[in-house]
């Protein structure tokens, strides 16, 4: 069969590889995009991952306002939470944004395949779709293949037919005691969320802490946080068998320092980190090569092992957050069209939507302590700030790292409400170079959350003069 030649071709419909095609074809390249369902067009994040949780988590959120909603002088009556609305406002959400997709793609020209893809040859990809087999040829080719869910190896864990992420927002029943395995980003979210609609939630952490990359003092105040919400909470724990079969009774073998005990569960949600989607795929007959992990290898030009072919995103071990992904096709853009633009340095900003909010930028107190940086710490709770005493959201604290010798900002951390939001200023004042001064003598909008940050700024101990 001779390949239909494409001057892109693109695998993979997420942040990076649409705004490949998007970008690419009106340009006048011929283009074509292999996405492997109809549900997954535009990728994860507006299908499965970012969008469609943080909806769900908003509807968990109205739920706990609405519980609570007595502390702020408003009297309700008995109030319950019905799972299948939950999940009908989340995929009327998800049907609209894949009809943005859809008739963004038409517009730009760009050829949009659904089916399964494999490489055949060097730039070569066969495709099934439909009961039917094309191969097609780029001149230029860009991999965008994303990641799934990670099924840990514990005996019976397959077995027990856990829930990922995916499923968990497909459900429109309440569980009625979710064991969660995993203490980071999907992890906390989720535990949470099911604990504000109603759900008894056992979360199970192989690390000593949760949000294992953070600072001891944020994790802590995340814990008490979660024990105050009635979350069970078990550090350090070891899952050793799994029994049973999530969504009826499942039973879960942990060892701790404790000793072990057994939990027992009605579901089982596994958020034990990510695999890329690289298994499988032909990967080395197009002489792509990966790592130990299955990433693909890139430079920090996001050039593959393989001539004309570029990887983007967290196939190719870019942080894992949309944004870090349309910036890679940043990277890809400009330097295609001649520029010299790369990966290295970049301040990417994240942001985990547990109630509070959790979001960092630049470096914690742990990462400058490993890097032998110096640098003067100063913190304010939340409690401080005048914003937070009028919604009652006194949960949490400010923490900024100014450079010991000198004024420049290295990083900050908020555990507090809109701190995704309040991020943003401080990561604008590092990308320009501004001292800490400037946020600390800046004029800002009274009562705000980001007002805050005079407050914490002015409490930057003094430069030392060693």
């Amino acid at each position: 069969m001779s390949p239909e030649q494409f001057d892109i071709l693109v695998l993979g419909s997420g942040a990076s590889g649409k705004h490949v095609a998007w970008h690419m074809a009106p340009a006048g390249g011929r283009t074509a995009v292999v996405e492997w369902e109809h549900r997954m067009i535009g990728g994860a994040c507006p299908n499965t991952n970012c969008l469609p949780s943080k909806n769900e988590i908003w509807s968990a959120k109205v739920a706990d306002l609405v519980r609570h909603a007595a502390a702020y002088g408003t009297v309700t009556g008995p109030s319950s939470v019905d799972m299948a609305r939950v999940r009908q406002r989340k995929r009327n959400m998800v049907e609209a944004l894949i009809a943005v997709h859809m008739e963004r793609f038409r517009a730009s020209g760009a050829d949009l395949i659904i089916g399964k893809g494999r490489f055949v040859a060097p730039k070569t990809l066969e495709v099934r779709s439909d009961g039917k087999t094309r191969v097609l040829r780029g001149d230029r080719v860009f991999l965008n293949l994303g990641t799934h869910a990670t099924i840990p190896d514990v005996p019976g864990l397959p077995a027990a037919g856990p829930l990922t992420h995916v499923e968990a927002l497909e459900l429109d029943r309440l569980p009625g005691h979710l064991i969660v395995l995993g203490g980071g980003y999907v992890g906390l979210e989720f535990a949470q969320a099911y604990r504000r609609f109603g759900s008894r939630v056992t979360l199970i952490s192989r690390a000593p802490q949760l949000a294992p990359r953070e600072d001891p003092d944020v994790a802590g105040a995340l814990l008490q946080i979660f024990k105050s919400e009635g979350i069970e909470v078990l550090p350090s724990a070891q899952p050793v068998w799994v029994q049973g079969r999530s969504g009826d009774h499942v039973s879960v073998r942990v060892r701790s320092p404790d000793g072990e005990q057994t939990i027992e569960g009605s579901d089982l949600l596994v958020a034990a980190g990510r695999t890329p989607n690289t298994a499988g795929i032909g990967l080395e007959t197009a002489g792509v090569e990966l790592d130990a992990r299955g990433y693909i290898k890139v430079n920090d030009r996001l050039e593959t092992t393989a001539p004309d072919v570029w990887a983007m995103g967290e196939c190719a071990g870019s942080p894992q957050f949309t944004h870090a992904a349309v910036d890679d096709f940043r990277v890809v853009r400009d330097n295609q069209a001649g520029g010299h633009r790369t990966t290295r340095d970049r301040l990417i900003p994240f942001c985990m939507f547990t109630d509070p909010q959790l979001a960092r930028v630049g470096l914690n107190e742990r990462e400058a302590k490993s890097r032998g940086v110096e640098a003067r710490v100063a913190t304010l709770p939340m409690s401080d700030v005048l914003r937070a005493a009028t919604t009652g959201e006194t949960q949490g604290f400010m923490k900024a790292l100014v450079d010991a010798r000198s004024d420049r900002i290295l990083g900050f951390t908020m555990l507090g409400a809109e701190a995704g939001e309040v991020v943003a200023v401080v990561q604008t004042a590092m990308l320009a170079g501004m001292p800490y001064t400037g946020l600390r003598d800046a004029v800002l909008t009274h009562p705000t959350m980001a007002e805050g940050l005079g407050s914490l700024f002015a409490k930057v101990p003094a430069r030392s003069t060693r």
